[in-house]
């Protein structure tokens, strides 16, 4: 069996810390993992910790300079067997839900022809925003994935629905979509 691709896409969330969990998981089951940040997920963990987690490049900037000219955002879109966001926020399901491509994940996401999970991480306020859950049942008529989130503590002190799902869950999903 050929060795599986995950791109992981990695929000602007205080869950971000979660992906490194997430990239240890799946290595352990011989799953390549390459991670995509948002633009502004830096602010909550570096690309360098993802890309010494995954033993590959950390990918954050549509218009980075490189050696040969490939359109990062489609050859990053036709790697992946499963493209896994999370913690996915608010920001990131709206702007896919409404076809916004304005940064390196979200056209990697609007580009690439495998599934998509979204393991959503927001406060609970945030989640149970009309808008929200539109975009969110919009997204899974159009076959998108979600697992959670659950309630726990939230990154505010109060506890709710937002928390990201349990690692194990999120990885025992994207197992499933893998197959």
């Amino acid at each position: 069996m050929k060795k599986r691709t995950v791109v992981l896409g990695v929000c602007a969330s205080i869950a971000a810390y979660r992906a490194c969990d997430i990239i240890n998981h799946l290595k352990r089951e011989d799953v390549d993992v390459i991670a995509c940040m948002s633009p502004d997920a830096d602010k909550f963990i570096t690309p360098l910790t993802l890309q010494a987690l995954s033993g590959n490049r950390t990918f954050k900037d549509m218009f980075e300079a490189q050696e040969e000219w490939d359109p990062v955002h489609i050859s990053l879109a036709r790697r992946p067997d499963l493209m896994l966001i999370a913690p996915a926020t608010s920001d990131i399901i709206s702007k896919v839900a409404c076809g916004i491509c304005d940064d390196l994940l979200t056209c990697t996401i609007a580009s690439t022809k495998a599934p998509v999970l979204f393991a959503p991480a927001m406060n609970e306020a945030m989640y149970k925003n009309k808008i929200l859950s539109a975009n969110i049942t919009k997204l899974k008529k159009l076959g998108y994935h979600f697992i959670g989130p659950i309630k726990g503590r939230l990154a505010c002190g109060e506890k709710g629905i937002g928390h990201i799902a349990d690692t194990r869950d999120i990885v025992k999903k994207a197992r499933t979509l893998l197959k």
